[in-house]
């Protein structure tokens, strides 16, 4: 289908001879390249791309399509090469003018408990500025987006986004796009013969007497192989080191093998439903993913590419179908596709970035508006241990037996959810006109494993919004607690342990005598423990108050009465780069003790994956004079997360008076400030440790999604609803 010239706008390519004079010889490389790469899988016919019949294109304002492409030392990118090959060839078949560039790309688990964590977030706002750059200074009119993980996708969406509105009011033409997201890559395998020496360690546990961390390292051998649980291992293995179960080359040596065997060769997004997938289902539902490559096992091939490409040509030029406007229009789509599919905590930061980017008005607060508009039901039975991973979902897909986000929102309209059937998408049609082709689309085509379900595993899913009497607002993953976890921790009185930084916190959270040395240095006062288990536990209240303050711990440790609030403070966008706080987490996830008992709350982030009490994106921030900061250990916390608030006790009336009495303003307490002011000078200090031209000074904190400022204060659009610009006053 041959592209309409671009009818808006100057079209610089006319006015300046030196773009003319430039550019030919870069798209001849390209499409000669990209005629090589495919050799016999080339299915464009004989070339005709001679340096004359492109300056005629660019003369007569054809398509300048860019075909955007992530860095290849990121594993979903590997494959770039041959997508943006056919893609390239396919946009130069229907009369437009394919260029290519790419961005860098962070990887998550590569930068994960480096330094290199305190600039995943950054990255996403520099690869939104780097795009607009490049589409800026050469002029292009849209994009072929090859999504990728991490960062990237929403970064790239922001970037658009953002374009488009400046694009539009300046009079020129709407700047389109399609994303077509990496594969999936299928998660790895132990090794038969590791499999045979790792029995061999859990029954030297067993032996040895540390059943637990032989149950931790069966738990953790049950989930498929990917980054993540590398990490998971390693913790185990250290725990394991520490107690003379294994050596340390035997340590070393299960490392490696299980590192080498995580990955596909031809790369793709990890399999886990963390950022990467979860930005897969957002910017498909945000309707900038064409169905044909949203979902995939392989490398799109040439079918797949020009069905995407060849859409293309009914959205160019027709303002609804700007990248800003797709957005706008499916937000709620997106927000909602998001938590039905228990989506990642990040993307609570990069949906409201992506609105903002587009230039409207919107926060977190927005967010929390639509979850609460109507219940969203929890449709999406993933797991890591029974084959419902989304490669699984990737495959159901290709056998033809399901059609993924748009299966999802077909069975969250039959569960009364009520989604924007009407807004326009990359296909350039309505997601209505969408799903009236009823093949393939009910979840009940898959007969065993579905991944996607029609009826709810729960009513409530995705990620809630919080308050406090110490702090504005945090987010806790809720699809990543099962109901016992939920059970275990709401409503309940948990101890502050604080942690200054991520590295004090992993240090401790890594030393298998963490719970016997809290007991021992008494952190927790005697009198409020004996309260905490009156509260956690009053059936056991009679029967354990008299007991000695070395066995009420225990047992209280041993049954999950007690709780810990595990602090990690100076981990915010100023202070360090906002950081994931997966690794301190996975640490609890990997060893049942801790897991029974602790929950962590940052002012940093969490990854995708991270599953259990995670409490994150807190703010103000610490540096910023946050309530987190005035935080310290032995500090009563009162966990009431189904009421979506964690609030500090006072403990003078929780002793005392028996009663649960909220403390006004802890900022007030004199000793507070001088501790407060202690970790702030450590905090500044800390934060040199980030380069100094990639710290996020002059950002908006995480309820406003961590953008410039600049960006912010022109978000001149009020959003309400589908279609409803209304300018501030």
């Amino acid at each position: 289908m041959l592209f309409p010239k671009i009818e808006k706008g100057v079209n610089p390519y006319s006015e300046n001879v030196q773009g003319k004079a430039n550019e030919p010889i870069t798209v001849a490389g390209l499409l000669d390249r990209a005629k090589q790469i495919l050799g016999p899988l080339y299915e464009g016919g004989v070339p005709d791309w001679t340096l004359d019949a492109i300056y005629d294109r660019l003369e007569n304002n054809a398509p300048r399509i860019a075909i955007i492409g992530g860095s290849p030392d990121h594993p979903a990118h590997i494959m770039d090469y041959l997508t943006s090959s056919r893609a390239a060839i396919r946009i130069w078949q229907n009369g437009g003018v394919p260029f290519y560039f790419s961005t860098p790309v962070m990887c998550d688990g590569t930068a994960q408990s480096n330094q290199g964590m305190s600039y995943s977030l950054q990255s996403r706002n520099a690869v939104a500025q780097m795009i607009v750059n490049q589409l800026e200074a050469h002029s292009y009119h849209g994009a072929f987006v090859i999504q990728g993980c991490d960062k990237q996708p929403l970064g790239v969406v922001s970037g658009l986004a953002h374009l488009d509105r400046l694009r539009q009011s300046r009079g020129d033409a709407p700047f389109f796009a399609t994303f077509a997201p990496a594969h999936v890559l299928q998660g790895g395998t132990i090794p038969e013969d590791v499999v045979i020496q790792l029995n061999k360690v859990y029954d030297k546990a067993i032996v040895m007497g540390h059943k637990d961390i032989a149950n931790d390292l069966k738990d953790t051998m049950s989930y498929i192989l990917q980054c993540s649980s590398n990490t998971s291992f390693q913790g185990v293995f250290e725990r394991a080191l520490e107690r003379n179960i294994i050596t340390k080359e035997e340590h070393k040596y299960f490392e490696m093998r299980l590192a080498v065997a995580t990955c596909d060769t031809q790369g793709g997004i990890c399999a886990f439903n963390g950022t990467g997938n979860s930005s897969r289902h957002v910017v498909a539902g945000l309707g900038l993913v064409h169905p044909a490559v949203e979902l995939l096992t392989q490398p799109p091939n040439q079918q797949q590419i020009n069905e995407t490409i060849d859409a293309l040509a009914t959205i160019i030029n027709k303002p609804e179908f700007g990248v800003a406007e797709i957005v706008h229009a499916n937000i709620k789509n997106a927000i909602r596709i998001h938590s039905a599919s228990g989506g990642s905590t990040n993307l609570m930061m990069h949906m409201v970035s992506a609105m903002i980017y587009a230039g409207y008005r919107f926060t977190l607060w927005d967010v929390e508006k639509i979850h609460k508009e109507h219940p969203i039901p929890d449709l999406f039975d993933y797991s890591l241990t029974e084959g419902r991973d989304i490669f699984a979902l990737a495959m159901q897909c290709c056998s033809g037996n399901s059609r993924g986000m748009e299966t999802l929102f077909y069975e969250l309209l039959n569960n009364s959810v009520p989604m924007d059937e009407d807004a326009l998408t990359v296909t350039g049609t309505s997601w209505r006109s969408r799903i009236q082709y009823s093949d393939a689309l009910p979840s009940g085509n898959i007969k065993e494993n579905p991944v996607i379900l029609n009826r709810p595993r729960r009513s409530f899913s995705g990620v809630d919004v919080l308050r406090g009497n110490f702090f504005e607002s945090a987010v806790v993953k809720i699809s990543g607690m099962p109901t016992p976890q939920l059970n275990q921790f709401d409503d309940k009185l948990a101890f502050v342990l604080y942690f200054e930084n991520e590295d004090q916190a992993n240090e401790s959270l890594l030393d298998s005598k963490l719970i016997e040395k809290i007991k021992g240095k008494r952190h927790f006062e005697e009198k409020e423990l004996i309260q905490t288990l009156k509260y956690n536990a009053p059936e056991r209240f009679e029967e354990l108050k008299n007991t000695s303050y070395d066995e009420l711990f225990d047992v209280m440790a041993k049954e999950g009465i007690l709780k810990i609030a595990v602090i990690i403070a100076g981990q915010g966008p100023v202070a360090f780069g906002m950081p994931e706080m997966f690794t301190p987490m996975q640490h609890i996830n990997a060893n049942r003790i801790l897991k029974r008992v602790c929950t962590i709350i940052s002012d940093g982030r969490y990854s995708g994956v991270t599953y259990g009490a995670a409490i994150g994106h807190m703010t103000p921030e610490s540096i910023q004079g946050g309530g987190i900061g005035y935080l310290k250990t032995g500090d009563v916390l009162h966990l009431q997360l189904r009421n979506k608030r964690i609030d500090l006790i006072n403990s003078n009336s929780l002793v005392n008076q028996n009663s649960l009495i909220y403390v006004e303003d802890l900022k007030q307490e004199e000793n507070r400030q001088l501790l407060y002011q202690n970790r702030l000078s450590n905090i500044k200090q800390r934060q040199k440790l980030v380069a100094a031209v990639n710290r996020m000074v002059g950002h908006t904190d995480a309820s406003c999604g961590v953008v410039p400022i600049q960006v912010f204060e022109e978000a001149e659009l009020v959003y309400k609803d589908h279609y409803s610009h209304q300018l501030l006053p």
